[in-house]
């Protein structure tokens, strides 16, 4: 027996890479306010046995050097990460499934976990798509505890479907929880993205007027502005457009908040992407972007690492 498991470890660490990758058209190519500092793709087959594949968000805690990742399938992972000028260090530590305080893996249908964050006091926190709620997981991917949602978030027949709900969560010193649904609800306009805290607050603020523009990640930046990741994909022409924008909650005109376009790339200009789903701030306007492979042989799992310089 000792020895099958040593195979098995073999063959998992033989699937197990960090390779480089450039997603840009050409070598200098850059963007507005963002300078991108190193760029990975991921292929690992499995951590501690749970499959590595459809990311969705990411979280770091910077005293453990704790790169924490989620799937959408309600899997879990620890990697030990730093640093610097470029990515210094990113290896796999742990590997876990979402389950109850009895050890029970969550069924699929409640397994659709989307958004990651770490508050204040370093607890994470985990917000779920198709049967929206958020709630705060151990390290070890147990659920502590369910929080209430605000009124606006609690009728999933309001989203556009059942498959466009809450997307992205992050952490705000001042407001707390915040979330985002992937589209704007059934009866507000397709054009105005919305932000909610758990409190009832909401803030609005323009899509991108790019079809399909969808919400995929927020983080909180230094100066307690929001960051969005936006994700626009045409099905016709295969196209996919990924923006980062700036939204500044406290600057307000007609009931919508500044923003402010900080990059945005897109395939028709030669582009490698693929779909970018989760954000992380790791330092002072320091941020990593990964994407989902969706389960698909033909996508990728991509590790982006940039400076907002705005």
């Amino acid at each position: 027996m000792p020895r099958l498991v040593s195979l098995l470890l073999l063959l998992e660490l033989l699937h197990a890479e960090v390779l480089p990758y450039d997603m840009r058209p050409e070598a200098n190519a850059t963007l507005p306010h963002i300078t991108l500092l190193d760029q990975k793709r991921l292929t690992f087959k499995a951590i501690d046995g749970v499959p590595f594949t459809e990311l969705s968000d990411l979280a770091y805690q910077p005293a453990s050097h704790t790169l924490y990742l989620l799937s959408d399938r309600g899997q879990f992972y620890h990697f030990h990460a730093a640093w610097g000028a470029h990515i210094t260090a990113l290896s796999p530590v742990h590997g876990y499934v979402l389950h109850t305080p009895g050890g029970k893996h969550l069924k699929r249908s409640k397994s659709d976990s989307e958004g990651l964050t770490l508050d204040g006091q370093g607890r994470l926190w985990v917000s779920f798509e198709r049967k929206p709620h958020v709630a705060r997981i151990a390290p070890d991917g147990r659920m502590i505890r369910y929080l209430p949602l605000p009124k606006a978030l609690r009728n999933a027949k309001k989203y556009r479907s059942r498959n466009k709900g809450m997307e992205a969560l992050t952490w705000h010193p001042r407001y707390g929880l915040i979330s985002a649904l992937e589209y704007p609800p059934k009866g507000t306009p397709k054009t105005h993205q919305t932000l909610y805290t758990l409190s009832g607050k909401q803030w609005h603020f323009r899509a991108e007027n790019i079809p399909g523009s969808a919400i995929s990640a927020i983080e909180t930046m230094d100066d307690g502005t929001i960051l969005v990741l936006e994700r626009a994909f045409d099905k016709k022409q295969f196209t996919l457009v990924i923006t980062l924008k700036k939204v500044y909650l406290d600057k307000q005109k007609n009931g919508l908040c500044r923003s402010k376009i900080l990059g945005q790339m897109s395939t028709d200009n030669g582009w490698m992407l693929d779909n970018f789903e989760g954000l992380t701030r790791v330092a002072p306007h320091r941020y990593l972007m990964i994407s989902d492979d969706n389960g698909n042989f033909f996508q990728k799992t991509l590790l982006v690492y940039f400076e907002v310089t705005e």
